[in-house]
C-alpha cells in the first residue's frame, strides 16, 4: 500500500495518466516462492511482465517496460529475454534501457519527492529476507534495532 500510494502521489504531483490493477496477488507470489532463489525470481518477472505486455497490447499502447531495468540487485539479462518474449507474443513492443546508471540519481529524487523507497523487490520471500538481515545485523551488534 506504502508503494501504491507514494505513485498515486507522483501521479498527482507530475500530471500522469496510470492505470492501477486492483489486487496485490499475494497467492500467486507465495506459488512462485516454492521454487529457488532464482527460479522464483525468473517466475516472477514473467508474471509481472506479462500482465504490462497484456495490458499493453489491449490497451493499445507502443509499448511496455518495467521498473525492475533500474535495480541493480535485478538480473536485467533475464528480464531483457522475457521481455522481449512477451514482446512477440502479444505483438507490442518491449522497450529495453539499462537504466541502471541512473539508480542513484533516481533514488536521490525519490527521496527529494518524500517517495516511498522500498527496500525488497516486493516478493513475500525477498520481505523476509530483509528482516532476517536485520535481525541478523542487530545481533552481530552492526546495527540498533530502530535503525532501518
Amino acid at each position: 500500500m506504502l508503494r501504491l500510494n507514494s505513485l498515486k502521489d507522483l501521479a498527482d504531483k507530475w500530471d500522469m495518466d496510470v492505470l492501477y490493477r486492483e489486487g496485490y496477488g499475494l497467492k500467486i507470489k507465495v506459488k512462485v516462492g516454492t521454487t529457488r532463489n532464482r527460479e522464483r525470481c525468473q517466475h516472477c518477472y514473467r508474471l509481472r511482465l506479462e500482465e504490462t505486455a497484456k495490458e499493453a497490447s489491449k490497451g493499445g499502447f507502443d509499448a511496455f517496460t518495467t521498473t525492475l531495468l533500474v535495480s541493480p540487485y535485478q538480473e536485467f539479462e533475464k528480464i531483457a529475454v522475457i521481455g522481449n518474449e512477451l514482446s512477440e507474443q502479444y505483438n507490442v513492443l518491449f522497450y529495453l534501457e539499462d537504466f541502471r546508471p541512473g539508480f542513484r540519481g533516481a533514488m536521490a529524487l525519490s527521496k527529494e519527492l518524500g517517495l516511498y523507497r522500498q527496500k525488497y523487490c516486493g516478493c513475500i520471500y525477498s520481505e523476509m529476507e530483509r528482516h532476517i538481515k536485520a535481525v541478523d545485523n542487530v545481533r552481530a551488534g552492526l546495527a540498533l534495532p530502530n535503525n532501518k
